[in-house]
C-alpha cells in the first residue's frame, strides 16, 4: 500500500506560525502526503503553497471542543471552502452525544455536509469521552447524515485512536465510509495496526518520521 497516501500531515498547535505551515506544506510535497491538516486561519496560505500539487488541504471545524452552534460550524465550513479547503474535519457536540441527543448530532453533521458542497467531510466523535454504545450511535448519525468519514479524535482530548475503536467504528459504518485514526499514531507500526483494523486515513504530526522509518528499512 502507498503509506504516504494514508496520511493527513497535521499541525494544529495554537502557536503554529506561517513559517511552520510553510514547512508542513514543503514536507507534504516532499513525501506526497494525502493532505495537510491545518487550522482554518491557515487554509488560504496552505492552498497557495500546495497549488499545482496533488496534496489536499484539510481543515478543522468546531475545533477542538465541538461546542460551537450548528450554524457557526456550517459557516466555518463555507468560509474554509472559500479559502481553498478540500476536506472538512468537524467536531461533534460531545455534550449532546453524552446526553444521547443523537438527533442533534445528525442535524449538525447534515448542516456541515450541506455547507461543504460535495467536499470530503470527516466527523470527529472524540472517542476518549464516549462509551462503545455512544461511539456506535455517533457513527450511525454521521452515516445517516452522509458524511464521508468518521474520525476518532482531535488530539486535544484525554486519549487518541486505539485499534479497538477503529475496529468498532468500521463495524458500525460498514465498508463504504472512510474511518480516520487520529491522535497518538506516531510510528509505522501504529499506522499499520490502524489500517489492519479498518482505518482508511491517518491523522498524524509524525508523518515525516513514519516515512523516514520506511526509507531506512
Amino acid at each position: 500500500m502507498q503509506i504516504n497516501k494514508f496520511i493527513d500531515h497535521t499541525l494544529l498547535k495554537a502557536a503554529a506560525t506561517d513559517q511552520d505551515i510553510q514547512k508542513l506544506c514543503s514536507e507534504a510535497i516532499q513525501y506526497d502526503f494525502k493532505s495537510v491538516c491545518v487550522n482554518p486561519a491557515y487554509v488560504n496560505l496552505a492552498s497557495k503553497l500546495l497549488e499545482n500539487t496533488d496534496v489536499l488541504v484539510c481543515t478543522v471545524i468546531g475545533f477542538p471542543l465541538g461546542a460551537n452552534t450548528k450554524e457557526i460550524k456550517a459557516l466555518e465550513a463555507m468560509d474554509a471552502i472559500r479559502n481553498g479547503a478540500d476536506e472538512i474535519d468537524m467536531v461533534i457536540n460531545i455534550g449532546k452525544a453524552k446526553a444521547h441527543d443523537y438527533a442533534y448530532i445528525e442535524e449538525e453533521i447534515k448542516m456541515v455536509v450541506a455547507a461543504s458542497a460535495g467536499k470530503t467531510t470527516k466527523v470527529i466523535i472524540e472517542t476518549c469521552y464516549l462509551t462503545d454504545e455512544e461511539k456506535v450511535a455517533c457513527c450511525l448519525a454521521a452515516k445517516n447524515a452522509h458524511a464521508t468519514f468518521v474520525k476518532t479524535s482531535t488530539g486535544f482530548g484525554t486519549g487518541g485512536a486505539t485499534p479497538e475503536d477503529i475496529h468498532l467504528m468500521r463495524e458500525a459504518v460498514g465498508p463504504e465510509m472512510g474511518v480516520k485514526a487520529s491522535g497518538g499514531v506516531r510510528t509505522l507500526q501504529d499506522l499499520e495496526v490502524m489500517v489492519e483494523n479498518g482505518a482508511t486515513r491517518i491523522g498524524a504530526s509524525s508523518g515525516v518520521a513514519i516515512m523516514q522509518n520506511i526509507q531506512h528499512e
